[in-house]
């Protein structure tokens, strides 16, 4: 057979109807083929159905992206259930119609698009041609669009009207809006309206000034910023993060700090890192703990790719470097901005009008500090779109929120943006290690001082990988009918528990009426164990990933100062909470592998 009619036989199997066995599948390979028209992505479903791979069509084509703790997320590829231009115009076209019912003056309010630098610009999926066709969608239709012209940090673009990201019911209303928009309308893929529309405008200067101008807020000792000693490292891990730190410092009155020259620039490929995650600790922050070795730079900062999370590390006096966690940097920001707020505020001001935020998966440390200090503090379900809906409600009772915080170095130091700020996160880091260094004190010596005052509080946070979720669910529902139905353990191993709360179901033992003061959430497992000892521990599912993660705290009152004798305690405990309650060699759960 002939090259040429190989070729014809192919285009014409594409064109034809499709039998593979599975209606459902037939009609989802007819869809992605008349409405994807992106070559590269259409390219990857031909190649699939010419080999007859019926099982990875079927993976691909027959199920939607959901909302997960932070908007839709998936992976880029080919198919209904990853990131393409496709699903990225359905979903636009989704949110539109449920804009257009929510506010009647919703095409003069308009709508804001942002990116980050993920992606080839030149391959079939970056993050600015989905912005770009995100636009078009919306421009052909007459709505304002406010695109920027550039990549920025995700907390730089606005969620809700309320400003944070968005929470339920809207999120169901939306994906139901998306179902009933899946074939693209005429226009969505023009993305030359993006260069032509005289509806699109450019926010970036206007909100980059605003977001510096209101960084002055949370700046207490500006003249002693310009006179420090102390250098700092920056990496950007090849995002969008390192001009807007460098504006961030210039803000405060410090000296620009030293970037990363291989990671200062976005890299879609993130060519110089094996995970471009901070949080993964010493083994990706080789490149700037040895340029800050090279520059005398005690502290480095590290701003993820979207740069709204923060990592630290402190070079020690043995010259060993303390990278730290998420919980424990919370425990530093607690106290700095307290501290800030009671230096700053008038002798009447009321601390029983400050509060302050931490998702339940997280420390209880500003709780200890809140409890001695007679502020408030609240939990709220894990991921920052609740606690940006919470601050939101607080602001609007004239109440003060300093800090909120998630225990993944997701960090907010006051409330000009209701989502976590790797920015100003890091200026603020800055701001109080120049303080602590005036009288010679290290940010890890801080921790130790704010730990002798509020109790230690001592945390352990890891995952187990699962594939199968009915292997998922079937650990769950075990630990809801434990020794008999609809009873939970009361031990686990040796360990006593004291109070059991079940977001899943509602349930809270700790409560006079037994229902979860936080609200239920019947999409994911998350069942949290208050042991007598005062540990806690939270058994979780992920919203995005096949992972059973866990997190466990000692929370330890001032007087337990033993940290080795906490911390045996603790690892006893996770050590009998994962055997006990997630058999893993039973159940085929893979460990943590980073």
């Amino acid at each position: 057979m002939t090259e040429n009619a190989e070729g014809d036989l192919n285009s014409n199997l594409l064109h034809a109807p499709y039998h593979t066995g599975d209606p459902q599948l037939d009609t989802a390979i007819g869809q992605w083929l008349r409405w994807d028209k992106n070559p590269k992505t259409k390219e990857q479903i031909e190649n699939l159905l010419r080999n007859g791979m019926n099982k990875e069509l079927r993976d691909r084509l027959c199920c939607r992206m959901t909302f997960g703790t932070a908007g839709l997320r998936s992976a880029m590829g080919a198919g209904f259930c990853y990131i393409n231009d496709l699903t990225v115009i359905q979903s636009t076209q989704g949110m539109y119609k449920y804009l257009e019912r929510c506010f009647s003056d919703f095409k003069q309010r308009g709508f804001v698009v942002g990116y980050d630098t993920r992606g080839q610009v030149t391959s079939s999926c970056s993050s600015q041609r989905l912005a770009k066709l995100t636009a078009a969608v919306l421009l052909a239709k007459d709505v304002p669009v406010y695109l920027f012209s550039r990549y920025v940090p995700t907390p730089f673009v606005v969620y809700w009207e309320n400003g944070a990201q968005i929470t339920s019911p809207h999120d169901k209303e939306i994906l139901k809006c998306i179902e009933e928009c899946v074939e693209p309308w005429n226009g969505s893929w023009n993305d030359n309206l993006v260069d032509t529309s005289p509806l699109k405008r450019d926010p970036l200067q206007d909100i980059c000034r605003r977001y510096m101008d209101d960084l002055k807020k949370i700046c207490f000792y500006r003249e002693l910023n310009s006179k420090t000693t102390l250098k700092f490292v920056h990496t950007s891990f090849h995002g969008v993060g390192h001009d807007y730190v460098q504006l961030a410092f210039q803000v405060f009155g410090f000296k620009p700090p030293i970037p990363v020259p291989e990671q200062k620039d976005p890299d879609p490929d993130f060519s110089t890192v094996k995970c471009p995650n901070p949080e993964e600790g010493e083994s990706v922050l080789e490149l700037s703990l040895r340029l800050a070795e090279k520059e005398n730079a005690r502290i480095v900062l590290a701003t993820d790719p979207d740069a709204d999370r923060l990592a630290v590390a402190e070079l020690q006096e043995n010259g060993v470097w303390k990278v730290f966690t998420g919980n424990e940097l919370a425990a530093l920001f607690g106290w700095w901005m307290f501290d800030c707020w009671k230096k700053s505020k008038s002798r009447n001001a009321d601390v029983n009008n400050i509060y302050m935020l931490a998702t339940t998966v997280s420390s209880k440390i500003l709780k200890a500090i809140a409890l001695k200090e007679g502020f408030h503090f609240e939990e709220t379900l894990p991921g920052f779109k609740w606690i940006g809906s919470r601050i939101k409600d607080l602001l609007e009772n004239g109440k003060e929120v300093l800090f909120s915080f998630e225990e993944s170095i997701g960090f907010l130091c006051g409330t000009s943006v209701l989502d976590k700020d790797g920015v100003s996160a890091a200026v603020v880091v800055a701001e109080m290690a120049s303080y602590l260094e005036t009288m010679n004190i290290t940010l890890k010596q801080q921790l130790i001082n704010v730990y002798e005052k509020y109790g230690y509080h001592i945390s352990k946070t890891s995952y187990f990988l699962c594939y199968d979720p009915t292997t998922i669910k079937s650990i769950f529902e075990r630990l809801r009918n434990f020794d008999s139905p609809k009873e939970y353990p009361k031990f686990c191993g040796a360990f006593a528990i004291l109070h059991v709360r079940d977001i899943t179901t509602g349930y809270d033992s700790s409560q006079p009426n037994k229902k979860s003061v936080l609200p239920v959430s019947k999409s994911s497992q998350m069942i949290t164990f208050t042991f007598q000892n005062g540990c806690v521990a939270t058994l979780r599912t992920s919203g995005t990933e096949p992972k059973i993660k866990y997190y466990a705290e000692m929370c330890a009152s001032p007087d337990q100062s033993d940290t080795a004798l906490l911390e045996e305690e603790l690892k006893k405990l996770i050590d009998a909470l994962i055997e006990n309650f997630l058999e893993p060699s039973k159940n085929g759960l893979t460990w943590r592998s980073v």
